[in-house]
């Protein structure tokens, strides 16, 4: 790698910083190329990225952005997960380390925050952005809906309250036009 290849990494590698939400690093000793690509497809399933980085190059491209607290992380084999979806990375990544010992999370960088393994393993037991959005529409939509039951409740109410009587003086009627014909 030149050293034109190696600046337009860095600038992309700090562009790609700027835009993400989470940045987990891991070390990934033993890994077969056939895992790496399982674990680099299940990441994009999930809408994130998995890429094996040079620490050199990484801790220069971290430099003014909000990662770089956790430019200390980068030593020996690692590679980094991201992506917009906090909760995605972590699901993936936790429940590949849990499968396969050979990936070891060694921390991260939420926002400007650095933070640990443990809570990185915390942040994938919590629900993901889309469950999240789709139990907020559910909240919203719950008093409305119910709203729409309640509404006609009382003018149903009143006719069922109305007919009774109304069916109650139809057998009545019924009744004495029986016992008359009889007679």
């Amino acid at each position: 790698m030149d050293r034109t290849q190696k600046e337009d990494l860095v600038a992309t590698m700090r562009r790609t910083f700027e835009q993400t939400s989470i940045v987990v690093v891991t070390h990934y000793i033993g890994l077969s190329v056939a895992e790496m690509t399982r674990l680099r497809q299940e990441f994009r399933d999930a809408g994130a990225r998995f890429k094996v980085t040079k620490n050199r190059l990484v801790r220069l491209a971290l430099d003014g952005t909000p990662y770089e607290g956790i430019s200390h992380l980068f030593v020996g084999p690692t590679a980094i997960a991201y992506a917009d979806d906090p909760v995605a990375v972590a699901k993936v990544v936790v429940a590949y380390a849990k499968a396969n010992e050979k990936l070891v999370i060694v921390g991260a960088g939420l926002g400007a925050q650095a933070i640990n393994a443990d809570a990185v393993k915390a942040l994938a037991t919590m629900p993901s952005l889309d469950e999240l959005r789709g139990k907020l529409l559910g909240v919203i939509h719950a008093p409305a809906s119910k709203l729409v039951g309640v509404l006609p409740a009382p003018a149903s109410t009143l006719v069922r309250v109305l007919d009774a009587p109304a069916g109650k003086l139809h057998g009545v009627f019924r009744a004495y036009t029986e016992r008359d014909k009889a007679a």
